[in-house]
């Protein structure tokens, strides 16, 4: 009886979670979604709210740009967050205190109250309506995670472990390949995954920092099929979609240590 419970209560779950990506994949395959149908088995299939969405609605420019800022994030925000936690962990130096309060306090202010001076920074440095200076704006947002949640996976390194590397001759890079990087690299995909969600769902920087629409994201593009008057209900569904596909491959692959990198943050410090 007890098993029987449980089981409705994951199946509950499940259609919960699972029906409103059901509902979007449908709507962007319903060809009369925009007759106020809202049949969640449609008559009509057809892609052609894909193939509008890709050609006349110029998504296609859009999702290359989220995934080169994304990308770009992940990848600098890795290299960024690793040295700087392996100083933090490792080394002793005067204001390393502060240093590690001013990473708590940066996570703890609104994103809205950066919105203005971040700006006017990224004005007086020329980086408007570049994909670059969204790139920056998302490594200050996730750099601070990701460095105190990288923090506590090297100081679980027994310090050991580099000495012998040492003994045997290794230079400090061959033993930050070989010993440190596997053992800390659950908790640098960890980071990663959060630093792609970070770049990829944003919508306020890059509607405000991006003024010409070559340089759109997904989040400020998916605004196009949103009329004044009357939605396009099918085009907003299928560039939902398409919106929804990179995020889950990134999670698919990244899963397994993603996991890993979860369960050992929650005992490692």
């Amino acid at each position: 009886m007890r098993a029987t419970l449980k089981g409705l209560g994951v199946a509950g779950v499940l259609v919960f979670t699972l029906f409103p990506v059901y509902l979007m994949v449908v709507t962007g395959l319903n060809g009369e979604a925009n007759a106020g149908s809202r049949s969640l088995w449609p008559r009509e299939w057809t892609l052609d709210n894909f193939a509008y969405v890709i050609g006349e609605g110029g998504f296609g420019r859009f999702l290359a740009n989220s995934l080169v800022v994304a990308l770009g994030t992940v990848l600098a925000g890795a290299v960024l967050a690793l040295l700087a936690s392996v100083a933090v962990a490792r080394f002793r130096f005067r204001f390393r205190t502060s240093v590690l309060v001013m990473i708590l306090i940066i996570q703890m202010v609104p994103v809205e109250a950066l919105v203005i001076p971040l700006f006017i920074q990224a004005r007086s440095l020329q980086m408007l309506d570049t994909l670059i200076g969204l790139v920056v704006v998302y490594l200050a947002f996730s750099l601070p995670f990701a460095i105190w949640t990288l923090r506590g996976f090297v100081a679980a390194v027994p310090v050991e472990l580099e000495e012998a590397a040492y003994l045997d001759g290794a230079s400090w890079g061959r033993m930050f390949r070989s010993v440190l990087l596997p053992l800390v690299a659950p908790g640098l995909v960890a980071t990663s995954v959060f630093s792609f969600i970070v770049a990829w769902n944003e919508f306020i920087f890059a509607l405000t920092f991006m003024s010409d629409d070559q340089n759109y994201t997904v989040a400020v593009g998916l605004r196009r099929f949103f009329g004044q008057h009357a939605t396009d209900w099918g085009a907003v569904m299928a560039a939902s979609t398409l919106i929804t596909i990179p995020v889950m491959v990134f999670f698919v692959i990244a899963q397994k240590r993603l996991t890993d990198g979860l369960v050992a943050g929650a005992v490692k410090g």
